[in-house]
């Protein structure tokens, strides 16, 4: 149980302590651990306290009025279902064996009345004082060791008896089997063992055993057992207030944490007498039985019509979400792809006018080189020995002469073609045709006379690959 309230309601039933503030002040003490607290203030009072219960309660509570079909002396069993109500909590009537959230609400009263157990003799009550004098004060059984009880019980039983046939007792503690059997929406068959009763053998062979009961045990019950010498198994007996064996029972889960005894048989039977009896008992509760299966089934389908409704509306939302997301997406790479366009024309734009500017600072630069090589040629010398006439043509047809002193360079044939700006390539050689001569850079400062040119040559502009 996660919740508070119910902690301390639970906690407030079973000790019988009324003042709130000490039970929430014990509960804070053990870290809200429900079980822990009980067996802590189990262990601390029982002692105190076993004496002063067996003495008041003994007339009035310990003689459990259930419908048994037991030998005389004992008056015979009214006749219809009498539903008796043992007003334990779950956790207390198995011993601490694990505390469990509710139990169905199936509206099954006493009618033979309800008797409160406080937990002073839980599991032991008046009459086992004498039996077994230190029970009341051991500690609750925790859930690990019911289950491990549970299934020694079965292993033994399967060893003394046989695996072929019988009924399928489950390896788990007393408080699991009840709330298998409410989620099950089935009674629970209890069987308390005795090894040593001198009856227990037969009726484990002859009726337990048997085929017929089997078949109709396992078909409607939810069947578990326990052996008196375990310590689950001695505090049902007592809780049941088992006075003959073999003992059989049969409980369901109630309202308010409750438990209740529909029907217990005690001592040796038959299988037909079992069956009588559990057939009984089946049909009468069959109808509470019946509205707990439909109520169920109404909260299921009530949960389910949420779950699908809730479906419904979460796809409806997700889908205005989607619709929501892909608009903004949509409005966002449409920025994105304005302000890509945007900042590509301003790259093209500032690239073209660093274009432009490059371009009319190369002009410039070139315009201002044709200027110094055309200053450094000097004037044209007029006609004279010592005077070369000098002939270019150019890749376009164009063709340019000049005359030069015949003592000048090479360089001075290519700063003279330089400073006409015909060419957009700047690199080129000139070359003379017959023979054919290239005045490469190795030349260049050879004189008009050395490099064989004087008084007059002819030259073409080859360009470079």
């Amino acid at each position: 149980m996660g919740d508070v309230a119910d902690k301390l309601a639970y906690f407030q039933a079973i000790t019988g302590l009324e003042d709130p503030d000490l039970c929430t002040e014990i509960l804070a003490a053990h870290g809200w651990d429900l079980e822990l607290a009980i067996s802590s203030f189990t262990t601390t009072t029982a002692a105190t306290t076993t004496t002063d219960t067996n003495n008041n309660n003994h007339d009035d509570d310990v003689n459990l009025q259930s419908i048994s079909e037991s030998e005389p002396p004992l008056p015979p069993p009214p006749p219809g279902l009498a539903w008796k109500l043992i007003k334990l909590p779950i956790s207390v009537i198995s011993g601490s064996l694990g505390l469990v959230s509710g139990a169905i609400g199936l509206g099954l009263w006493a009618a033979g009345g309800v008797l409160s157990y406080s937990l002073g003799f839980v599991g032991l009550g008046s009459g086992s004082s004498s039996s077994s004098p230190s029970a009341s004060s051991s500690p609750l059984v925790s859930v690990s060791a019911a289950t491990t009880e549970a299934m020694q019980f079965v292993a033994a039983f399967e060893r003394d008896y046989g695996t072929t046939t019988k009924p399928n007792f489950v390896s788990e503690g007393f408080m699991d089997a009840l709330q298998r059997s409410r989620n099950s929406f089935k009674l629970l068959f209890v069987y308390l063992h005795s090894p040593d009763h001198p009856d227990t053998p037969l009726f484990c062979r002859r009726t337990l055993c048997s085929d017929v009961f089997v078949e109709f045990v396992n078909q409607n019950f939810v069947c578990w057992g326990g052996s008196i010498r375990a310590s689950e198994g001695f505090k049902m007996s007592n809780s049941l207030k088992a006075s003959r064996f073999p003992f059989c029972a049969l409980v369901m889960a109630a309202t308010n944490q409750r438990i209740a005894l529909l029907q217990q048989v005690e001592g040796p039977k038959s299988p037909e007498e079992m069956l009588v009896v559990l057939q009984r008992v089946l049909e009468e509760s069959s109808p509470v039985l019946v509205a707990a299966r439909l109520d169920a089934e109404e909260r299921r389908n009530n949960a389910r019509l949420r779950e699908e409704q809730d479906a419904a509306y979460r796809a409806a939302l997700e889908a205005d979400q989607a619709r929501e997301r892909q608009r903004r997406e949509e409005e966002e790479r449409f920025a994105r792809e304005a302000a890509e366009a945007e900042r590509k024309l301003k790259e093209e734009e500032e690239a073209r006018e660093r274009a432009a500017q490059e371009a009319a600072e190369k002009q410039a630069a070139l315009a201002k080189l044709r200027e110094e090589k055309a200053q450094s040629l000097g004037e044209e010398p007029e006609k004279g020995p010592n005077v070369t006439q000098v002939l270019v043509r150019f890749p376009n047809g164009v063709r340019k002469d000049r005359r030069f002193n015949s003592t000048v360079t090479i360089q001075s044939l290519y700063d003279y073609v330089d400073s006409l700006g015909l060419l957009e390539a700047e690199n080129y050689s000139l070359v003379s045709n017959f023979p054919r001569v290239v005045y490469g850079q190795e030349k260049l400062t050879q004189s008009l006379k050395e490099a064989g040119l004087h008084p007059q040559a002819s030259l073409f502009v080859e360009l470079s690959s």
